[in-house]
């Protein structure tokens, strides 16, 4: 077995879908079980080589959850890793171990395969590479639940889970809400130092609430399947963050964002017709404030140490229905003032508030498109405020 510490008796539990929380759908694969954030019917139509193809399998928020006495636990995986052509490596993804809703460790795994992206010719190749294991020992010697928090960032095939007592699947406690999400890479993790500390998993672990994370780098695009997955997906709280990709992949004008927020919002509501549902506009993104898409890698920066990003639109373009985001934001406004009118349930937030003109001094984006980890828990805090807050549309009753 990878990996194995020979001082430990081993018992290994068949990985399930009973131990396994935030993913909508498991596939068997000839290494283990693969979570999937997005249901096969919506995968099959995914256009080829779509960004959100990889992002769905990609398992932010997915964690495993057991109920066990043991002391050590070990999980062997098979990661795939992304890499950049002409930069410097990427970190290794995180596990955070959670004990009894406490993060009691974190730790990485070796091995896996590796997706080298070069960003300039746009070709995609796979270096294949071992299973590997992550491993924490001393745990409390009691009774307890345990949850492993999966990478947000490296799809992970999860192979054999081993610990020195048996485990039992760790029920939802009675009475929690689950709270369904959806946005951009921002919302999947970007930069956060690891996967507890995205800001909807920070917002979710504060609100005590149940996570389903659909958040997905550079595909939060009103796309029609991933409104049919959250309309089939049972929720007490959904919230949908829209715009930022919508800007810098330039997928669409104005005339047709406008009719797909309201067809995204129609689907979600024919599943969940009084779940409170938060429209939240993007946060501060100043150089898409006011410059629309398409966002383009600054290739001159590589030599840095890091990728970052500029906005390659021409401003003058807004006045023939180009996006930027302040157009969004202004937008995403009135259609949810003119839904509520008949939608008591339907809610807005301005993502300023969430990050806006101060934070931007003081927390500048590093690659000037994605929050690092410091802003993730900012961004979750304020969430967390103002969404669970006593004054919040997912306030407790």
């Amino acid at each position: 077995m990878p990996g194995t510490t020979p001082d430990h008796h081993w018992t290994t539990t068949p990985l399930t879908e009973g131990l396994v929380r935030g993913a909508l759908e498991l596939e068997r694969t000839a290494h283990g079980l693969l979570p999937h954030r997005l249901p096969a019917a919506a995968r099959r139509q995914i256009p080829e080589g779509d960004l959100i193809a990889m992002a769905e399998v990609q398992p932010s928020g997915v964690r495993l959850a057991f109920r066990t006495r043991a002391t050590a636990v070990e999980l062997d995986t098979l990661r795939t890793k992304n890499a950049y052509a002409g930069a410097p490596p990427r970190p290794d993804g995180t596990y955070d171990l959670v004990i009894d809703g406490r993060l009691a460790g974190r730790a990485s795994t070796t091995g896996g395969n590796t997706l080298l992206v070069d960003l300039s010719a746009g070709t995609t190749s796979t270096v294949p590479g071992p299973v590997g294991t992550v491993r924490f020992t001393g745990l409390p010697d009691r009774e307890k639940d345990v949850e492993i928090w999966l990478p947000y960032n490296e799809i992970t095939e999860l192979v054999a889970l081993r610990t020195d007592f048996p485990v039992l699947p760790s029920p939802v406690p009675e009475g929690r809400r689950t709270w369904l999400h959806h946005g951009s890479s921002i919302s999947q993790g970007s930069d956060a130092e690891s996967p507890t500390t995205v800001w909807p998993a920070l917002a979710a672990r504060r609100a005590g609430v149940e996570l389903i994370n659909l958040g997905f780098g550079g595909s939060a695009l009103l796309d029609p399947f991933t409104a049919r997955a959250m309309r089939d997906t049972p929720a007490d709280l959904i919230s949908v963050k829209i715009g930022i990709n919508i800007v810098n992949t330039d997928v669409m004008r104005l005339r047709a964002f406008g009719p797909a927020v309201h067809g995204f919002l129609d689907t979600l509501r024919e599943g969940h017709p009084a779940t409170p549902l938060l429209v939240v506009s993007p946060v501060l993104c100043p150089m898409h404030e006011d410059t629309p898409g398409p966002t383009a890698a600054d290739f001159e920066n590589l030599g840095t140490g890091r990728l970052k990003f500029k906005a390659a639109g021409d401003p003058a373009e807004v006045a023939e229905g180009k996006l930027t985001l302040k157009v969004v934001r202004d937008t995403l406004a009135r259609i949810v003032e003119a839904r509520a009118a008949t939608d008591p349930h339907l809610h807005h937030l301005d993502g300023r508030e969430l990050y806006g003109e101060r934070d931007s001094a003081e927390l500048p984006l590093p690659d000037r498109l994605h929050p690092d980890a410091a802003t993730h828990r900012r961004i979750g805090e304020r969430f967390a405020e103002r969404a669970f807050g006593p004054a919040g549309p997912f306030a407790a009753h």
